[in-house]
This record gives structure tokens, sequence and C-alpha cells, in this order.
């Protein structure tokens, strides 16, 4: 509602000086004009991103990982680069931005770098800065003064925390109840009051017959099963990610997602999306929006074909 109360205000603002230019179109109204155009824009550039985002994690905090590619200290220097343009994205979009691990390259840069970034929708907005990163620029450590390409690879996920939910249906689960075993005692064994819990779409089972309650049993036994299915999803998230580490090309000339060009022109270039900014220094300094919202267009765009 706050987000609709706040495209409807500017789009009345809009409405106003629209009337306003009608009457009076002098450079006193029209600049104020075409501001309200660009609040507006914005504002539904943003609302557009918004509804593109919409799987569970993409609400999650990010973490994001940046390593050097080969080159040394070259491409550790750039791996820095990146690791403060995301940093500076974080800050500028009001996020909170945690350094988790740091190792330092031995003459500049980083050997390696780990962040989390925590705010509205970073994961869903981040999760595009995953691949191959390439820059060109000539080198401050090169005393000849020749031209260098460095790369340095970006990986993203989503932070769930330290539990994972796990939703158990009815319908999803086969509840047996049976004498118990063992020992008599209290009539633990003479009446069903065990209970044998079968998850059918995985087929695991949990069962508990150490209470004589068959109510505290079946709490036993739910406890026992959600934590199993715990486990078996984490197993099932650790293979995914293995599996994405395991498809990942080289770092390396060819397979980089964009080209960051600062000599001899200046252009930043997303081979994905073919989007071209040519202030380099504003994406460096974490002004990543344009090229997030054209991923994230063209992404929807192939899930739909």
């Amino acid at each position: 509602m706050e987000q609709w109360e706040t495209l409807l205000k500017a789009k009345t603002d809009l409405d106003e000086w629209l009337e306003m230019g009608a009457e009076d179109p002098s450079p006193e109204v029209l600049e104020p004009l075409a501001e309200q155009v660009g609040v507006l824009g914005e504002l539904l550039d943003a609302v557009e991103v918004g509804l593109l985002l919409s799987a569970p994690e993409d609400k999650a905090p990010a973490i994001l990982e940046v390593h050097p590619g080969a080159g040394g200290t070259e491409s550790q220097d750039w791996a820095e680069m990146l690791l403060r343009m995301y940093r500076r994205w974080g800050e500028n979009h009001g996020a909170e931005v945690e350094l988790l691990d740091y190792l330092p390259g031995e003459e500049a840069g980083i050997k390696s770098a780990t962040l989390r970034i925590e705010g509205v929708n970073t994961y869903g907005l981040l999760k595009c800065e995953r691949g191959i990163h390439r820059l060109v620029r000539i080198s401050p450590y090169d005393s000849s003064g020749r031209r260098h390409t460095s790369f340095a690879s970006v990986d993203v996920y989503p932070d769930a925390g330290q539990e994972i939910v796990i939703e158990v249906r009815e319908e999803d689960l086969r509840v047996d109840t049976f004498r118990s075993s063992g020992p008599g005692g209290q009539s633990v064994n003479t009446t069903s009051s065990a209970v044998r819990i079968t998850h059918l779409p995985t087929g695991i089972v949990a069962q508990c017959q150490n209470e004589k309650s068959q109510l505290r049993n079946k709490e036993t036994a739910l406890r026992i099963l959600k934590a199993r299915l715990y486990e078996l999803e984490i197993k099932r998230r650790e293979e995914e990610r293995q599996a994405e580490y395991d498809g990942k090309e080289a770092i390396a000339w060819g397979s980089q997602i964009r080209s960051y060009v600062l000599q001899p022109y200046r252009l930043v270039k997303d081979h994905r999306t073919k989007t071209e900014i040519t202030d380099v220094d504003a994406v460096l300094d974490g002004d990543l929006d344009k090229l997030i919202r054209d991923f994230l267009l063209h992404q929807h765009g192939q899930n739909n074909d």
C-alpha cells in the first residue's frame, strides 16, 4: 500500500505539472516537469524489478564471494575493485554490508573475500552478478605502461540463515500406531501408543515408542522426521551448489559475463543483455541498477519463451 500511495502521489504531482506546463511552457515550469517525469520513471522501474523477483529466495540476504583469476597481482587488484563496487552498491541501497572473510594479496588486492549484504531483495538483485568479470586497462603495476586484461569471478547465493523451514503437509504423511516393544511398565507395551510416521514423497520414516502417550510419541516422531528432512534439504542444496561449481567455466578469456574497459576507450558491456554503459566510474562506484534491471528483464523474457 505504501508503494502504491507513493506511485499515486508521483503521478498526481506529474499531472499537476503537465497542466501548468500546458498553460505556461516556460523553463521555470518545464524543468520541474521533466524532473517529475524522471521521479515517476524511477519509481515505476523499481516496481517492475520487484515484480520480476518472484522466487522465495529472492528476498533473502546475499552471500557474495569474489575470487581473482589468472594474472597474479593484476587480477587480485581487480578482485578488490569488484569488492569495493559491491560494498558501494549495498551502501547506496541502504543495505547492511558485512565483511565475512578477507584474504589480502601478497602485493596488492585480494586473494578472496566474502560479503553478506542484507537489504530489500538483495539476493534477487545480485544473483545476476554471478559469473566472470573482465577488466581491460593500462596496468598500474606495469612499468612499461602496457594494457592488461584481468579476470575475477563472483559467486552469489542466498543466505538461508541458521535454519531451513521445513513444511510438512498432513496429506504427505502416513501415521501408523502399534504396540511398543521392549520392557513394559505403566502400560507402555500394552496399548497402541507407539507411532510411526512415513513421509510419502521421500519415503523417510520416523518412529517413537518411548512415551506411554500416543500424542507425545507422535510429536517426537514428527520432530525426528523434520530433522531428517532438514538434513535432506541441506544435502540437496549442497549438491546443487557443487553442480554449479562443477559446471563453472574457467576464470579466463571468453567466459566473461561482463567487460569493463578503461583503455583504449571507456565502456562497461554486459555480454548477456548487450547493455552498454559509458560511465565506467559510476558503475565501479556501485551504480549497477540498469545492468541488474536489464538482466532481470532479459531473464524474464527467456523464461517466457
